[in-house]
């Protein structure tokens, strides 16, 4: 794999470092620790004062988030640029054709969801390569990691499943696939309830048993796109809100990852679509979002 880790030099950075250094990687792979420096807003002698002190910073930058990275067996890369740091990330993950971009979120305290930095919002809606947002671990590394994957069966849904497959998971790591089943006619009132004749009650059964069978469908497909990768591999379908209900498994299993794509909207480059924004806005945990491919 070719992995672009993105540091600002925090200790979310670091924890995002620390978090891909979890996976079973090889000298194969390579890790591309890029820090970006910001365009500084001043003048004449001041101006140069302050990048000649960014200078000798980001090269401590650098090295700190790699030494994080030291119990990987991954090739380690580091690399720095000037400019406005979403729009350098994104060039950069293009120009390297990064398989997946890895960020950390800051964390605030009493607030369990992920908390997005402005440049992790903007990079997550102007790429089109799979984005990974990490909240740090409290457990030992090493241990199996839970992974629920969230899958509508849409090609978003597949690169999502493409990155699980390449990642190498620790051993004994746990895979839930979770689908929806959810319809328009789920959502007749109870009042008209009483309208619904014995014609048409046989006409939603037959909808909602076909839902559910195209649910099964997706799941097994899923499956086989992860197949080999997880010790265990469990199969949900819930209806309901998707964020809810995607969210409320996560609680429920205890996950450490959740994964899901963004289907986005069509011929906008990278953009989120509403379910992977909102999830990816109030998850507890990390959040992979996968997308199609535009480049």
């Amino acid at each position: 794999m070719n992995i672009l880790l993105a540091t600002d030099g925090s200790a979310f950075s670091e924890a995002a470092a620390a978090f891909l250094a979890r996976f079973d990687l090889t000298q194969q792979d390579a890790i591309h620790v890029f820090h970006v420096v910001s365009s500084v807003p001043y003048e004449d002698d001041f101006r140069q004062q302050v990048l000649q002190a960014i200078g000798k910073i980001s090269p401590k930058i650098l090295t700190a988030c790699a030494e994080c990275l030291k119990p990987s067996k991954a090739t380690i890369v580091q690399e720095e640029s000037k400019g406005v740091p979403e729009e350098e990330i994104v060039l950069k993950a293009t120009k390297i054709n990064a398989d997946l971009i890895v960020m950390g979120a800051r964390g605030v305290k009493g607030i369990e969801s992920l908390f997005l930095g402005s440049v992790t919002r903007a990079v997550a809606a102007l790429t089109d390569r799979p984005l990974l947002v990490t909240k740090p671990l409290s457990e030992a590394a090493g241990r199996p990691l839970k992974v629920l994957f969230a899958t509508d069966g849409s090609a978003s849904a597949g690169a999502v499943a493409a990155v699980l497959a390449s990642l190498p998971f620790p051993p004994g790591s746990e895979l839930t696939i979770l689908t929806m089943a959810w319809s328009a006619v789920a959502d007749i009132p109870d009042r008209y309830a009483m309208e619904i004749n014995d014609a048409m009650k046989l006409e939603l059964a037959k909808i909602r048993t076909a839902e559910n069978e195209d649910a099964e469908k997706i799941i097994e497909r899923a499956k086989m796109q992860v197949a080999g990768k997880f010790s265990l591999v469990h199969g949900l379908i819930k209806g309901g809100d998707p964020t809810m209900e995607v969210l409320k498994t996560a609680d429920e299993t205890k996950t450490d990852l959740i994964a899901i794509g963004s289907r986005g909207l069509k011929g906008v480059k990278g953009m989120l679509g509403s379910i992977s924004r909102r999830v990816l806005g109030r998850a507890p945990c990390s959040v992979l979002i996968g997308k199609e491919r535009t480049t």
